[in-house]
């Protein structure tokens, strides 16, 4: 019998990756959008009383 070569399986290695780059989209689309909400931010600490901003 030929002895044959093992291939290296990645399977833990394409997990991580995936892993990896769900995490960092993730957190690019959060940061992408903290500043969605500046103005009602600020017109929530102007007048809180307002139901509208709520």
């Amino acid at each position: 019998m030929a002895t044959q070569d093992k291939e290296k399986d990645y399977f833990w290695h394409i997990i991580a990756a995936v892993v990896i780059a769900v995490a960092v989209t993730m957190w690019m689309v959060k940061k992408s959008e903290h500043g969605k909400y500046k103005t009602s931010a600020e017109a929530i600490a102007k007048d809180p009383a307002m139901s509208s901003y709520r």
